[in-house]
C-alpha cells in the first residue's frame, strides 16, 4: 500500500484552537489518517500520513478555511505507515523557542529558494550556512561547512548565535522550514543585517534540486527516520543511547541499535 506524508505549517494568530482541535480530531479520524497537529494561538504544524485519496481529502477540506488556504505541504512517499498515532495537540508555540516578541506572521526573513541557493554555493559566495537544528538530527546529514550551533533544544538558539558575524550574509535551513521562520526573525531583531531562509528547508531543496552541497541524510520526525536526497527512507535509525545514526551496516538488529560510538563507550550494552 502506498502512503502519502505531507508536512506543512502556517503561522497565523488563531482565536478558535479548542474548536478546530475536535474539527481535525474527527476529521482525520474518519480519514484514518495518523500523524500529528499542533495548534497555537501563534498557528497550525501538520505531520500526517495515510493513504493519498484521504490525505487529498483533508488538503481540500483544509482549504475550505480561508486561513489555510495557502498552506503549502512537503510531500513524499513510503509503503508503510510511518506514525503509530493521530495526535491533535494545543501547545503554547508550534515551535518552541521562548521568545514572545517572535511573531512569523508580522515579520520574517527573506526566503532564498533552492534553486538560488546551489547557484549561489556553485559561485562559492562568501556566505555562512546556518543549521537550525538539534545536534542529533545534524549528525545524520547537513550542507557542507554549514555551522553546527550544537543545540539540544531550540530554545537554545539565542544564546548560541551570539558569537556569529552580524554582517555577513546568513543562510539558514531547518527540515521543513518552520524553525528558520522563528530564528530569521529573532536574528533580524538582533541586529544581523543579511538574513535569509531556505524555502522550503532540506526537503524542498532535495525536492527540487537534489543533493548537491548536501552531505548524508535528513532526519526527519516519524517512523522512517531518515531519507534521502530523492526523499526515500533510507533504514538508518536512531541510536537507542545517543539518538544519532545507526546505518543498515552497522545494525545489530534495528530493534536493538546502538551507534560504533556508543557501543565503543564504557557501560553501553548492545
Amino acid at each position: 500500500m502506498q502512503i502519502l506524508n505531507i508536512a506543512g505549517y502556517k503561522f497565523i494568530t488563531l482565536t478558535d484552537i479548542c474548536m478546530l482541535q475536535s474539527y481535525y480530531h474527527a476529521q482525520c479520524h474518519a480519514l484514518s489518517l495518523k500523524g500529528t497537529i499542533l495548534l497555537s494561538h501563534e498557528g497550525i504544524n501538520i505531520n500526517l500520513a495515510g493513504t493519498p485519496c484521504h490525505i487529498q481529502s483533508f488538503q481540500t477540506l483544509l482549504k475550505n478555511d480561508e486561513r489555510f488556504m495557502n498552506v503549502t505541504f512537503h510531500e513524499s512517499y513510503s509503503t508503510h505507515q510511518p506514525f503509530k498515532h493521530l495526535k491533535i495537540k494545543l501547545k503554547n508555540e508550534i515551535i518552541t523557542l521562548r521568545q514572545p516578541e517572535v511573531n512569523p506572521a508580522t515579520k520574517r526573513a527573506p526566503d532564498i529558494s533552492p534553486e538560488e541557493l546551489k547557484k549561489w554555493l556553485d559561485e562559492k559566495r562568501d556566505i555562512t550556512l546556518l543549521d537550525t537544528r538539534n545536534d542529533y538530527e545534524i549528525r545524520f546529514g547537513s550542507f557542507h561547512d554549514a555551522v553546527n550551533l550544537h543545540l539540544s533544544d531550540f530554545g537554545e538558539l539565542p544564546s548560541s548565535i551570539q558569537h556569529m558575524e552580524k554582517n555577513k550574509p546568513i543562510v539558514m535551513f531547518c527540515t521543513g522550514g518552520i524553525r528558520c521562520e522563528k530564528a530569521a526573525h529573532y536574528m533580524l531583531n538582533q541586529g544581523f543585517s543579511h538574513v535569509y531562509q531556505l524555502d522550503g528547508g532540506i526537503l524542498g531543496y532535495f525536492k527540487n534540486v537534489g543533493g548537491a552541497f548536501y552531505e548524508g541524510e535528513c532526519f526527519v520526525f516519524d517512523e522512517r527516520v531518515a531519507v534521502d536526497s530523492t526523499l526515500q527512507q533510507t533504514g538508518t535509525v536512531q541510536c537507542l543511547a545517543c539518538q544519532g545514526p545507526v546505518t543498515k551496516q552497522q545494525q545489530f538488529s534495528p530493534d536493538n541499535a546502538v551507534c560504533p560510538a556508543c557501543v565503543n563507550a564504557a557501560g553501553v550494552d548492545v
